[in-house]
């Protein structure tokens, strides 16, 4: 019998105040549910691009593309516990934690932000779980968007980058773009996911935060393209 992973102290008092953590019954099941049935019967085609580029070991930061509400459960397929041993932990909206939805995310690993109000248990919560080398999933765009127009980045993915490598954390993000056949995904359409080459966030301050998030929404968009391509959907850069 494995001996069971011991959480560290803070990162198990803040799991507390903020959700119920992975569930040992809810994770495996909804894990069969939405990879096996429901993703397996709605696309026709789940195609996964740059593999390699995806860290299996220490802290990493994965910074996708959101298009549709699709993509977190693309992100669980592709990087989840059957391919990396470990859990996406979701940093979400406080109104996606709400009603039956929030009930299961709740049980999942997922867990609230004010995306206005960041409040340090949250900020603190996220920065453990990198400590702890787990694999942490931020929507850096902030919400789901179906336009063509040029990624427009938060702030928030890269000061979380910077406050990690503050106490000591070597932070690994992977710009990950998501890319569907039709702008709003239909039955029998594909999915794709690509995975870039690992960034490193260097230095602190507002200018290294700028810098930082250019770089990052370029490899961004050039994942999508990759994506885009794969679905029959590609374009030229912008």
């Amino acid at each position: 019998m494995e001996a069971q992973v011991k959480v560290p102290t803070a990162l198990a008092n803040r799991e507390t105040n903020l959700c119920l953590g992975v569930d040992p019954f809810w994770s495996p099941l909804a894990m069969v549910t939405t990879q096996d049935i429901v993703l397996g019967n709605y696309f026709r085609d789940r195609i996964v691009l740059g593999i390699n580029n995806l860290p299996m070991n220490g802290a990493v930061l994965l910074a996708p593309t959101h298009r549709a509400r699709w993509d977190g459960l693309m992100l669980t397929m592709a990087a989840g516990r059957r391919i990396t041993g470990r859990d996406c932990r979701f940093m979400v909206t406080r109104t996606e934690m709400k009603g039956v939805q929030g009930w299961f995310l709740q049980r999942l690993g997922c867990f609230p932000v004010d995306q206005m109000r960041p409040s340090l248990t949250s900020l603190r919560f996220a920065i453990d779980l990198m400590i702890d080398g787990q694999q942490l999933v931020v929507f850096p765009e902030g919400k789901i968007n179906r336009t063509e127009k040029p990624i427009r980045l938060k702030q928030g993915l890269a000061r979380l980058a910077q406050l990690a490598e503050i106490k000591g954390v070597d932070v690994q993000v992977v710009p990950v773009g998501i890319a569907y056949s039709k702008a709003k995904p239909r039955l029998f359409s594909k999915a794709s996911i690509c995975f870039a080459e690992p960034l490193k966030v260097q230095g602190l301050g507002k200018e290294a935060t700028l810098k930082f998030n250019a770089e990052l929404a370029a490899s961004m968009h050039a994942a999508e393209q990759a994506a885009l391509e794969v679905v029959g959907r590609g374009r030229k850069s912008l």
